[in-house]
């Protein structure tokens, strides 16, 4: 099987490490910065335009910062649909509008070409040690097929629906990663303003029903002030915006993501949109003057 794969940025590149990992040899990359495209050339990966993948992988996979820039990529003038062959397969990793994905699924189906949306979750962290969680929209048939190939980079695949579920899951996922975290910072905020240490709060409650990957992952970084990304601020905006978007357009109220892209637009316009999403803890810190780590 070879294998096109486009966008290489920090969850991309150990992406495809791990695609070669897994076995598969055969693959063709595309992406902006030449010292990722050498890196990844040691590992046996070949650099490649948009029409030599589209004419000669069997399968072209996307892992792209947003909407527009996968449409583009696939669908815009000399896009890599043009050239896409009748048989070959786009897996679509990025975490898009799923009317977007459902979009683009009808274009290349005129080109008899099938799709799947898998965005993933995880984050960095585990794009790197291939333990990333696939949400799958496509038909089972498919997912069945290529479950291999992407479990080299996860540990759980699970198909969800059709084309647009997969995108549809990850929003679901990122509003409730995003609601935890605001929660997680108040309730460490009000310990800290009531006297009672942060740390304590967490060793205490992390065992019982409020504790969650989400807080195992989050308070010790907030605890240490630690806000290097593992996922950006603005990243999760661009998530949050596709989620409202989609809520608005089948009718489903979302108040309290609402509320906390507020928090996290407030942390972009103050230098925090390449910061951790736990920056959201800092927020708090401003409005009452105290940090979780002092």
């Amino acid at each position: 099987m070879k294998i096109g794969f486009i966008g290489l940025g920090i969850m991309g590149k150990p992406m495809v490490k791990n695609i070669i990992k897994g076995g598969y040899s055969d693959v063709l990359v595309n992406g902006r910065h030449q010292d990722v495209l050498d890196e990844l050339a040691e590992c046996g990966a070949k650099s490649a335009t948009y029409e030599e993948i589209g004419k000669n992988c069997d399968v072209v996979m996307t892992m792209l910062p947003n909407s527009p820039q996968v449409e583009e990529v696939m669908l815009g003038k000399d896009g890599v649909a043009s050239y896409m062959k009748e048989g070959s397969v786009f897996i679509d990793m990025s975490s898009i509008n799923p009317v977007v994905s459902k979009t683009i699924a009808e274009e290349l189906a005129k080109k008899h070409v099938e799709m799947l949306d898998a965005p993933v979750s995880g984050g960095e962290p585990k794009a790197i040690d291939g333990t990333l969680s696939f949400m799958v929209g496509g038909s089972e048939k498919l997912v069945e097929e290529y479950t291999p190939l992407l479990s080299t980079m996860g540990s759980s695949v699970v198909r969800c629906g059709e084309v647009g579920a997969g995108n549809t899951t990850k929003l679901a996922n990122q509003i409730i990663v995003a609601c935890n975290i605001q929660a997680l910072s108040e309730a460490l905020t009000l310990a800290k303003k009531a006297g009672v240490d942060p740390n304590l709060v967490f060793a205490a409650i992390r065992g019982g029903l409020a504790g969650s990957t989400v807080m195992d992952a989050k308070a010790p970084m907030m605890l240490s002030g630690n806000d290097k990304p593992g996922f950006k601020i603005d990243l999760h905006i661009k998530d949050l915006n596709n989620a409202i978007n989609c809520a608005h357009t089948v009718g489903s109220p979302v108040p309290m993501t609402a509320e906390v892209m507020e928090i996290m637009q407030w942390l972009h316009e103050h230098d925090g949109g390449n910061k951790d999403h736990s920056a959201i803890a800092q927020y708090y810190e401003f409005l009452t003057g105290d940090k979780l780590g002092e």
